[in-house]
């Protein structure tokens, strides 16, 4: 199942596409977590200005 979505990300339209991982500190407590998303290359910068 791993390969068949690997060769989709590689060809036609899955290379428009960015894994985007973000290291967020929650108000409450101070602890990190991780926020990620699948995000169109024309809104990474987007994505990672915004705070949570």
């Amino acid at each position: 199942m791993a390969k068949k979505v690997v060769a989709t990300l590689r060809s036609g339209e899955g290379k428009q596409f960015t894994r985007v991982i973000k290291l967020v500190k929650s108000p409450k407590n101070g602890a990190f977590h991780f926020a990620e998303a699948v995000v169109h290359n024309d809104h990474i910068k987007d994505f990672l200005a915004v705070k949570k």
